[in-house]
């Protein structure tokens, strides 16, 4: 489907809809726009679980257009009323929708708060290891933050099961102090003097995994 193809790799983000001028009924947020001089209405939805599907309304007949979807439809027509459908929909995803580029939520929400901050999209260097994600700060060129997928028995041999983590590079003192914390442990595969590993499956907020990047940033200004 149309929809499906505009927003692969993508997550809505609710907080931006009502701005973009989606108005929430019920279960769902909805949008509508009508296009060749008001003939044709389209109209989105997008769930409470981020399931995004439209249609376009036929003022003139009273009825829904669905020419558009079909792939071999001879005529210009349903191809401009397609072309103008997708450029709807990529700008609701342009405004409305963050990049997934790795595999769980709390990766993805820290990996946007980082571009949104430092306007630097991760690097991913390794053909053999695709979900090894990089950021560079712009100015030195060094990594501040390397997000990796692993077996959590490369940190505790206790557990097991996948998970993301995030290296970041702290005043030692500090690295002393916060492995002796849940969440934190000695730097996988970095020096583990001056680089810490955070897991990212919630078990540190947000807002905190940022300070850390913050000052992880600013140690590799220079």
């Amino acid at each position: 489907m149309i929809e499906r193809q505009i927003i692969k790799g993508k997550k809505v983000n609710f907080d931006q809809l009502l701005s973009y001028g989606f108005k929430e009924k019920k279960n769902q947020y909805e949008y509508e726009k009508s296009i060749f001089n008001e003939h044709f209405l389209i109209c989105i939805s997008i769930t409470k679980d981020g399931l995004l599907t439209g249609k376009i309304w036929d003022n003139h007949v009273n009825d829904e257009y669905t020419a558009f979807r079909i792939k071999n439809q001879n005529g210009e027509f349903a191809g401009r009323i397609r072309e103008e459908y997708q450029h709807i929909l990529q700008d609701i995803v342009d405004h409305c929708y963050n990049s997934n580029y790795f595999l769980y939520d709390q990766t993805n929400r820290i990996a946007n708060k980082i571009i949104e901050q430092y306007n630097n999209k991760p690097e991913f260097l390794w053909e053999k290891s695709p979900g090894f994600g990089i950021f560079r700060n712009p100015v030195s060129k060094k990594w501040y933050a390397l997000i990796m997928q692993i077996d959590q028995n490369k940190l505790d041999p206790k557990k097991k099961g996948e998970v993301e983590i995030v290296n970041v590079k702290l005043n030692p003192n500090r690295i002393k102090e916060l492995i002796k914390k849940k969440g934190f442990y000695k730097a996988y595969h970095m020096n583990k003097k001056y680089w810490i590993t955070i897991v990212l499956n919630d078990t540190i907020p947000d807002e905190q995994v940022m300070e850390f990047i913050n000052e992880s940033y600013l140690l590799n200004e220079k």
